[in-house]
This record gives C-alpha cells, sequence and structure tokens, in this order.
C-alpha cells in the first residue's frame, strides 16, 4: 500500500517523484506546452488545451466583442497569477508551511494606440503588478522570503519578464 503524504493538498511525493527524475536526467526537465485556437466569429475564439473544456476568450463591448469572456490579455494576467498560486503551493509545502488562504491579484497597463494603429510602440503590458497575500503560521519575514523566491521561479513571470523569440507563421 503507498501512502501519499500531502500538506496543503499537494501531492509531496508525486512532486519528489518529478524532482528526483529531473535530477537524474536533466533532458527530462525540458518539456513542450501547447495549445489551439479556433477563432468562432468576431471577436471569439476558444482554446484546447489537452483534454480539458475549451477556453473561451472574447473582448468587452467598449473594443468591439460581445463580452462573453476574458480577452486575452486579463487571461495572460490571469495566468501569471495561476503560476504564482502554484509557486506558493509547491514552495510553502517543501517548506513545511500550511497555507490557510492565498490570493494574487494581478493587474496590468496596457495602451491600446499600438494595437488600435494609432502610434508605433510597444503593443503590450507597460507593466505587470502581481500582490500575492498568503494566509499562514509562517511570519512575515519567512512569507517575504518565499513570494521572493516564488517571484525569481515563476515560469510564467520569467517569460513575461525577458524578451523572448515568438514566431507567428502561416501554416
Amino acid at each position: 500500500m503507498t501512502t501519499i503524504s500531502r500538506l496543503n493538498d499537494v501531492d509531496i511525493d508525486a512532486v519528489a517523484t518529478l524532482v528526483d527524475t529531473c535530477k537524474e536526467d536533466a533532458t527530462k526537465a525540458a518539456t513542450t506546452w501547447r495549445a489551439e485556437v479556433h477563432w468562432k466569429g468576431g471577436f471569439r475564439s476558444e482554446g484546447r488545451i489537452r483534454e480539458f473544456d475549451p477556453v473561451p476568450s472574447d473582448e468587452p463591448v467598449a473594443l468591439g466583442g460581445t463580452d462573453t469572456a476574458p480577452n486575452p490579455v486579463e487571461q495572460l494576467l490571469a495566468a501569471l497569477g495561476n503560476c504564482l498560486a502554484v509557486g506558493v503551493a509547491a514552495n510553502a509545502t517543501a517548506r513545511n508551511i500550511t497555507l490557510r488562504s492565498l490570493s494574487i491579484e494581478v493587474e496590468g497597463d496596457l495602451d491600446l494606440s499600438t494595437f488600435l494603429g494609432l502610434a508605433p510602440g510597444h503593443a503590450g503590458f507597460q507593466s505587470i503588478t502581481a500582490r500575492i497575500r498568503v494566509d499562514s503560521d509562517a511570519g512575515p519575514e519567512e512569507i517575504s522570503d518565499l513570494v521572493q523566491y516564488v517571484s525569481n521561479t515563476s515560469p510564467v513571470g520569467h517569460t513575461l519578464a525577458r524578451e523572448i523569440p515568438v514566431e507567428v507563421v502561416p501554416a
């Protein structure tokens, strides 16, 4: 019989097995992730990821959409928040910190001028701020160290914080 150790509803044994596997064979840490998006008319589309239900996308009415779903930039902010939540849960668990609650507020400043063709410049976010609230028995210094570590190791955070090659081509 296998006993699964859990803290913060994280399967500690599964994470430890992944870490050990990657230590033994560094090539196992190199992964590729995929999503496929299908246009549904207007500004509506849906992303297909593995075998999950589609993830809808739309634009607010003020941007010409029908406001039936979050828009892509909102989804990007949520992706960062979700990645940070995974990082906090995983690393709190590794540090034997019990989480009572965790919430992350993510906001970004975006100037639509370039997207709308009104001015040259950067079409993406000018800045993004994530505020992480952790309710735990851990002290403020321990939580601050945890949040800083997670910020320094977040795959989505790292992707957003540096220039990466993006190739968009007709298929």
